[in-house]
């Protein structure tokens, strides 16, 4: 029996583990109050048999870990069960254990509650810098010095609230946590919050991510539209929903495309031929089984924009399927059944249920009804039908087999009821119709909202706004708002967020300190945008008023042994007014009693203490107020021994400041010391060294006798403090404290003093714009770093953002060091140095006493019937001019034998004297007033009244003979239209024997046809006009009675005025861009009626300018301009243009080379196939032939091209027929000849030949000149440029072997004149 019990006994384990036993908690929940968004961990312990299944509940339901992911995290080990959630609020959480017999739960209660400022913090971490890095399209947000926090927590970002970091890339390590957006989109706009889980408890920043719209594809076109969800996703059928973009200065949205493509492929279809109205659209028409993306782009007057962000992956199933599976656990597998097995054998389905529109609107209606219940065994469809009124009912899915129970109608007509029914249809038969909806009319059942209420703005930092607003009294489905804002005064307004936000208070960042705006809001829900509201009352961006921050740096600047004199430093945060009082406290350094030191407010840095005790520490604190109050006191100074200071070298230098920060030098400034010791300090030496570190450097190797100093070399973007020793006769003094740490960056935005002249007044100014201002900010000017007093010479005037100080009577006291700075600002300030440089002067004295430019003094011509005429010339006048002719120091009117007059046009102004006498003789003047401008011209006539008279005395036939030539109008210049320069000029008073001349650089010009004097006219032709055409053109026009010179000056802005002039034809004329296949890559050209690289051209791609580069070479010919781009690649597509300007206006020209087809054919491959396969000459042809006439010509040459090129000949631009004459042949589909058989002058002109195939070609020209046996071989005439040639005699039969030798000048770069 012993045995039998042993062995019983050695059994029991194995029997209480087949004992069945009800699930208890052995370690049961407890409760747990924490502060709110503490992360929590809830333990127990369970036993039980079977082993139980645990399950967590929070408020009576079941909790998800998948639905927030990271918020929850349940563990089950050895039995202990831990559940976890990251951001806890007031809740109820509950665990329930059961098996297949029992029930048991255990309920505990968590609190949380809010941390107010007066309640102890459990943690202590550092202050979060979170910054925004923006490469490309990707941002990527950094935050640094969390190392403690990391010790011991976890690092989540937030985004809106929401837990981020399952969804983005996040890294932490090494000190820093990395959030990165890759692609980013207006999606990603909202609210960034980092939060650190630690031991102690947790600590969070935040940033506020705007994305704006990149830039339209057409100007004008809306932003693209945003968060594109697809909802009721069907086996052939997809609700596609998106939110609109924010239209602020663009014209409103007038409808969006909505396009689809399939998952794995970047081939998009759009699926509305039309736009629709709507932020909802129906696809339908999908492929069972299939996985789709849907993008949207709106669409207004101007154009269509860019496309949204693709939406999530859908896959088109039916969801009812699911709905009819059934399942049942039996133990380790399941058995899933559908209702289709339950329904029986039934062949035929039932009629659908429940008919009813689910989207309404303008541009459509969605019809939506219940699956037959029985559906019958194969595959299912529906067929729909409509009725208006009591007409008859009319299928209208006619072409489509529908699968899904959605289907939108588009055809409905206005103003009508319709009723729809559905028929069940299969391989074996059709169901009943369906019971008929309700009446369904095709209108909007809502609009837009209403305009949200009353706009507020009030101030929040120097940068920003706080914006808050009514909601709109009839919100319609509210999406969210978007907030406009713009400078008062200015008419653009400008959008604050891209992504509609959900909430009526709103924080605008990223404005310029001290400027005012105004801000208005507009409501969006699927409609669209309300209209605005209200404008803001116009706000200054402004700190909200606070009590300043405590001043800091409190410093000993002397003592006697019964006063201390004390220095301290300003507040880092004035509070959003200027401090204008300083209070003091004392204390003995064993007591704990503080003491007033002034009960009136001290307005300077500086306070002297007196009544101290001689040998006693004292421990000294300030606080500062402004027009809000009293700020906190500062720390408690080191403790001061009051004891007299002796030391004959000079106390500490004070007041250490900076102006000029920038990124490799600044000037540090500092105030005198209080104590000088035993002499007058003499200089100063500054050191300086990177911050952390104990290394100074001295600056200055002498003492400096001024305050001031400016560092340079450096380091930008590195962190310096600086220190001053003062200098008198005992030695160097006691240091300075420490300097606050300066960063040696300038601020955004930063300009520096601008040095001119004032163009109305002369006066010789500097201004400074700033960057930042704010309401109490003061420019503070200075010369050499000390304040600028009562100075006649000189006067400051502000206005907005800009201060302007003024020399009115500048001389050489005024020379110097000229700075300002900007008060309550971050220390935008400048300098500028007045040196004796003399061009500010002379121009100030131009301005002052302007001249009235003149082309011609004043001269005098003897006109017929004895009459003088008295002339001069400006080169402009206004309408406004007025003038006065002096004759011997009296003034002369028109009037009785004067005549005088003006010319605006010409700027000519005259007087004709009608006899001339010896009483005449004298000195004749013009005085021009213009404006503010001023001039005069005198010419003396004495001695010259005998030849006046000897003229009047002669017979009239005789008076004309004697009259000498003249230009009745000098030398101006036109452009014909095929852009050559004419200098043109008119003469008067000419004869058969008048000889006529022209000059460049005193060179005698001699023209292709001679000039004609008894026309009146006479003109130069400059062909292709360039550069080379600068110089000084002068006009001779003489006879036996005298002569006459116009001088013409091409250069400077005349060059400029006749480059325009050519730019403004060759403009006008210019083709579109085409495209040109080469050796090299592919070539776009313009032609044009002239070309020429001094024209002001410029080449872009995607709206960038383009440099000439070896990727990209930029030129042209007299006849195009043209941009190769070589080995072309993806990178080169997009758009090209060619901007041509005149001055005035500019033409266009542009080029798509997007590379986008149907079969999605790359452009630039298609290119590069033709480039290979394209017919060209290969060789065999010379640029010029000059050959005597009864000679045979042959023109050959080899061409290429796959397939063989077609060839065509031309002469002067008219195909060539093959004749006796001419004859044309193209041999094996290699060599083109053109054979011209006993050449006369009538063949000389200009051959081309035309090589082409499917894939392009290439026009290569020949000038042939055909000269008389005995002529001698012509040369280029003067008046023509000149082009290098190569003379060939070769003298052969025409042979192929002539063809060769034509073939190897074929590659040189001048062209080539053959004598045949």
């Amino acid at each position: 029996n012993s045995v039998l019990v042993r062995d019983m006994m050695a059994k029991r384990p194995e029997y209480l583990d087949d004992i069945p036993k009800m699930p208890d908690f052995l370690v049961a929940l407890r409760p747990h109050t924490v502060w709110e968004k503490t992360p929590v961990k809830l333990f127990c312990t369970v036993q039980g048999n079977p082993r139980p299944i645990v399950k967590w509940y929070k408020g009576g339901a079941p909790v998800d870990p998948l639905s927030a992911p990271g918020k929850y995290k349940i563990e089950n080990k050895y039995g202990v069960h831990m559940f976890k959630t990251c951001t806890l609020k007031h809740h109820t959480y509950k665990k329930l254990l059961f098996d297949l017999n029992s029930i048991e739960d255990d309920v505990k209660r968590v609190q949380s509650f809010k941390s107010v400022d007066n309640q102890p913090q459990f943690f202590d971490i550092p202050f979060l810098q979170l910054v925004l890095l923006i490469l490309s399209n990707t941002v990527v947000f950094n935050c640094f010095e969390i190392v403690k926090a990391l010790t011991y927590g976890e690092t989540h970002y937030l985004i809106n609230q929401f837990i981020y970091l399952i969804i983005q890339p996040m890294s932490v390590g090494g000190g820093a946590a990395r959030l990165t957006l890759p692609h980013l989109a207006k999606d990603d706009e909202g609210l960034y919050t980092l939060r650190i889980f630690t031991k102690d408890g947790t600590a969070e920043h935040s940033a506020y991510l705007f994305v704006s719209d990149a830039a339209p594809s057409a100007a004008g076109a809306p932003g693209a539209p945003m968060s594109v969800k697809a909802y009721d996703i069907n086996s052939d059928y997809v609700l596609v929903a998106w939110k609109p973009p924010n239209t602020v200065n663009e014209a409103a949205i007038s409808g969006y495309f909505v396009d689809r493509c399939e998952a794995g492929s970047d081939t998009w279809v759009q699926c509305n031929d039309a736009p629709v109205k709507v932020c909802k659209y129906p696809v339908h028409g999908l492929k069972v089984g299939r996985s789709y993306h849907f993008r949207v782009r709106a669409v207004n007057s101007a154009g269509i924009s860019r496309p949204s962000r693709k939406s999530d992956k859908v896959t088109a199933l039916d969801d009812a399927e699911s709905q009819r599976l059934q399942g049942t656990d039996e133990g380790r597998y399941d058995i899933v059944i559908k209702d289709d097995d339950l329904e029986g054998y039934v062949t035929i389905p039932g009629e659908p249920t429940d008919v009813h529109a689910s989207e309404v609107f303008k541009s459509y209606v969605v019809l939506s009804w219940s699956p037959p219940s029985p559906r019958g065994r194969a595959p299912l469809w529906y067929v729909i039908e409509k009725v208006s009124g009591t007409g008859a009912w009319q299928r209208i899915n006619t072409a489509v087999k529908l699968h899904s129970p959605r289907y939108p109608v588009f055809d409905l007509q206005d103003g009508q009821k319709y009723q729809f029914r559905v028929y069940s249809v299969n391989l074996y038969g059709s169901s009943e119709a369906s019971a008929p909806s309700e009446p369904v009319e095709k209108v909007d059942e809502d609009g837009v909202p209403s305009a949200p209420g009353q706009v507020i703005a009030t101030r929040n930092t120097k940068s920003s706004v706080f914006v808050q607003w009514d909601a709109p009294k009839s919100p319609k489905n509210l999406m969210g708002y978007y907030i406009d804002g713009r400078v008062v005064g200015a008419k653009e307004w400008f959008p604050c967020n891209h992504k509609p936000f959900k909430h009526t208070r709103f924080v605008v960042h990223g404005l310029i300190p001290g400027e005012t705006y105004a801000f208005r809001v507009q409501a969006v829900n699927v409609f669209g945008l309300s209209e605005e509201s209200q404008e803001s009352s116009p706000i200054a961006v402004e700190p909200a008023l606070a009590t300043p921050s405590a001043p800091f740096g409190i410093t000993m600047l002397s003592c006697d042994g019964a006063s201390i004199t004390l220095a301290w430093k300003s507040p880092k945060h004035c509070g959003g007014s200027k401090v204008n009082a300083y209070y003091v406290d004392k204390r003995n350094a064993d007591s704990l009693v503080w003491k007033e030191v002034n009960q009136s407010a001290i307005t300077e840095r500086t306070c002297t203490v007196e009544n101290l005790t001689e040998g006693t520490f004292y421990e000294f604190k300030v606080q500062a107020g402004n027009m809000a109050g009293v700020g906190v006191p500062s720390a408690p100074s080191a403790p001061m021994k009051c004891e007299a200071w002796t030391m004959d070298e000079p106390g500490p230098a004070y007041d250490l400041s900076f102006s000029e920060v920038r990124g490799h030098s600044l000037v540090v400034l500092w105030k005198a010391p209080v104590y000088t010791g035993a002499s007058a300090v003499t200089g100063y030496f500054v050191e300086m060294a990177k911050k952390g570190s104990s290394e100074f450097v001295t600056l200055n190797e002498e003492a400096v006798s001024h305050r001031y100093l400016q560092a340079t070399g450096l380091e930008e973007g590195a962190t310096y403090v600086f220190k001053v020793r003062a200098v008198n006769a005992s030695g160097v003094g006691k240091a300075s404290q420490l300097s606050e740490p300066v960063c040696a960056k300038a601020l955004p935005g930063t300009k520096e003093i601008l040095a001119s002249v004032d163009e109305e007044t002369g006066d010789i100014f500097l201004s400074l714009e700033a960057c930042e201002i704010c309401e109490t900010s003061k420019f503070v000017w200075s010369k050499n770093y000390k304040p600028i007093g009562d100075c006649p010479r000189v006067s400051v005037s502000t206005k907005g953002r800009t201060s302007r100080l003024t020399f009115t009577s500048p001389d050489k006291d005024d020379l110097g060091r000229y700075s300002v700075v900007v008060t309550d600002t971050d220390g935008v300030s400048g300098s500028h140095t007045l040196t004796e440089d003399g061009e500010f002067t002379s121009l100030s004295y131009a301005i002052r006493h302007p001249v009235v430019p003149l082309k011609h003094g004043l001269n005098y011509e003897i006109l017929e019937k004895g009459h003088v005429r008295f002339w001069l010339q400006a080169v402009k006048l206004s309408p406004s001019v007025s003038y006065r002719f002096i004759v011997n120091d009296k003034e002369v009117t028109s009037g009785e034998g004067h005549k005088i007059s003006h010319d605006v046009a010409t700027g000519v102004i005259q007087m004709t004297v009608d006899h001339f006498t010896r009483a005449n003789e004298g000195t004749y003047t013009v005085q021009i007033h213009d404006g503010k401008a001023k001039t005069q011209s005198s010419l003396v006539l004495v001695g010259d009244g005998e030849a006046f008279i000897s003229h009047f005395s002669l017979s009239q036939s005789e008076k004309r003979k004697n009259i000498s030539p003249h230009f009745s109008e000098y030398l101006y210049f036109t452009v014909t239209e095929d852009c050559t320069v004419m200098l043109a000029c008119k003469v008067a008073n000419v004869k058969k024997e008048t000889t006529f001349h022209w000059y460049k650089e005193d060179d005698e010009i001699v023209p292709e046809t001679p000039p004609n004097v008894m026309s009146g006219a006479c003109a130069l032709p400059i062909p292709l006009f360039s550069r080379k055409d600068h110089g000084v053109y002068k006009a001779v026009l003489g006879d036996d009675r005298g002569k006459d010179t116009s001088v013409f000056d091409i250069s400077g802005q005349v060059f400029d005025d006749i480059i325009n002039a050519i730019a403004h034809i060759a403009g006008a004329s210019a083709s579109d861009l085409v495209l040109q296949c080469t050796p090299e890559g592919i070539r776009l050209q313009c032609y044009m009626s002239y070309y020429t690289e001094e024209m002001k051209t410029v080449w872009k791609h995607k709206e960038s300018k383009i440099a000439s580069s070896e990727k990209m070479r930029i030129g042209g010919t007299a006849e195009m301009a043209w941009m190769q781009i070589c080995d072309p690649s993806d990178k080169e597509k997009g758009h090209y243009s060619i901007e041509i300007s005149d001055g005035v206006k500019t033409h266009t020209r542009t080029f798509d080379l997007s590379g986008q087809g149907k079969e999605g054919i790359n452009t630039l491959s298609r290119l590069n196939v033709s480039n290979q396969y394209r017919g060209r000459v290969v060789g065999g042809l010379p640029d010029v032939v000059t050959i005597m006439e009864q000679k045979s010509l042959s023109l050959t040459c080899t061409v290429w091209g796959e397939p063989t090129p077609e060839v065509t000949w031309f002469k002067n631009e008219q195909e060539v027929a093959s004749t006796e004459h001419t004859k044309v042949t193209f041999d094996g589909g290699k060599f083109a000849s053109l054979v011209i058989n006993q050449v006369t002058p009538d063949d000389s002109g200009k051959y081309s030949i035309n090589v082409r195939n499917k894939y392009g070609g290439e026009f290569v020209e020949i000038t042939v000149s055909v000269y008389r046996h005995g002529e001698k071989i012509p040369e280029p005439k003067l008046g023509q440029p000149k082009t290098p040639i190569i003379l060939c005699v070769l003298v052969f039969p025409l042979s192929s072997t002539a063809a060769f030798v034509l073939g190897s000048f074929h590659h040189l770069e001048i062209p080539i004149k053959l004598i045949l």
